[in-house]
């Protein structure tokens, strides 16, 4: 089967050959709209098309429809092997529905951010899924809740109540790892907390604060670490070690990767995990469980988070309409091998 000549086969070519009418063949190759022809139809056109192969035009469709059919998806750091599960959350939830994902790494530059965010909406996607989270870059968000965008917020929060939040519930995953703890008898904690103006870090932050004052007789403290890298968090446990005072029996670190500078730590200084010293993370990401000792820490639902994510974000596009709501995910407790009963005094 072929058109005439060289020509390029067009919607018409499909319809009038699958005898069809054309808006059918517009719906049987759009994946957000195929449902509403049947299977057979739908089996029919693909066929037809192949055959010509015919090549629907997206930037046709998105002048016709005011729709571009992609989703930008802003991410702070795309080395961090947090973020990389929760975009493909977000792809396999959104390309069944026809859409296109366009990710931007922002290096937590509010600079950076605020261009990729205008640069997106340039592109005209119908919509924005942003991960910053660090309190004062407010200003790309307000400028594009200003033009009308769409968007929500992804397990950060940026101190803003102009889009609606989906994140994993920090504070019961903090308290878990807090209670884990107390029940192997460590009373001396420390919390190597991320950059406190990142929303997560303060909210865990607060969260172990709240958590140790329910366990009888603890002495607990938060320390900073200035990033969320194994670097940062080996540095910070270094000065912990070695500033002198009581060495804590455990450390609740602001995530995974802290964790693992932790651990780094405690092998230089000649300590073990967790004889010595127990060691709790946060995120469970890919490769938690290969650490050595095997790494107890919270799981946060990566995948879930992404797919509810550009769920609320289609809700919002399809309405209309967002509200500054909150969608807390739950988390939950891994224990493995980085945590023990508490070293003897």
């Amino acid at each position: 089967m072929s058109v005439e000549g060289t020509r390029r086969a067009t919607i018409d070519d499909v319809a009038r050959l699958a005898n069809v009418h054309k808006a059918t063949v517009s719906r049987a190759l759009n994946a957000a709209t195929r449902h509403q022809v049947s299977a057979a139809t739908v089996e029919r056109v693909e066929r037809v098309a192949a055959e010509l192969g015919y090549v629907a035009n997206a930037m046709a469709r998105g002048l016709r429809t005011s729709s571009s059919m992609a989703i930008g998806v802003v991410i702070p750091d795309l080395t961090n092997p947090f973020f990389p599960p929760i975009v493909r959350g977000i792809e396999h939830f959104l390309q069944p529905r026809g859409y296109t994902v366009l990710l931007a790494n922002t290096d937590s530059s509010e600079a950076i951010e605020r261009a990729v965010v205008a640069s997106l909406l340039g592109r005209r996607v119908d919509g924005l899924i942003i991960a910053s989270g660090v309190k004062d870059h407010q200003s790309a968000l307000a400028e594009a809740h200003a033009v009308g965008a769409k968007a929500v917020m992804l397990n950060r929060d940026a101190g803003s109540a102009l889009y609606p939040l989906v994140a994993g519930n920090d504070a019961s995953g903090v308290a878990a790892a807090v209670a884990h703890l107390a029940q192997l008898g460590h009373r001396d904690l420390v919390h190597i907390a991320g950059p406190l103006e990142l929303s997560t870090s303060a909210t865990r932050s607060s969260a172990f604060v709240e958590a140790c004052r329910s366990i009888p007789r603890a002495r607990a403290r938060v320390v900073e670490a200035e990033a969320l890298t194994v670097e940062a968090g080996q540095r910070r446990m270094d000065r912990v070690i070695t500033e002198g005072g009581r060495r804590p029996t455990a450390v609740v670190a602001g995530n995974d990767l802290i964790a693992l500078g932790v651990l780094r730590s405690l092998r230089d200084h000649g300590l073990t995990c967790p004889g010595d010293v127990s060691v709790v993370g946060f995120n469970d990401i890919t490769f938690a469980e290969d650490f050595w000792p095997p790494l107890t820490t919270v799981r946060v639902p990566t995948h879930e988070l992404g797919m509810e994510a550009a769920r609320v974000l289609l809700e919002g596009i399809a309405s209309g309409e967002q509200e500054p709501t909150t969608l807390l995910l739950p988390t939950s407790l891994i224990v493995r091998g980085s945590t023990g009963p508490a070293a003897a005094r």
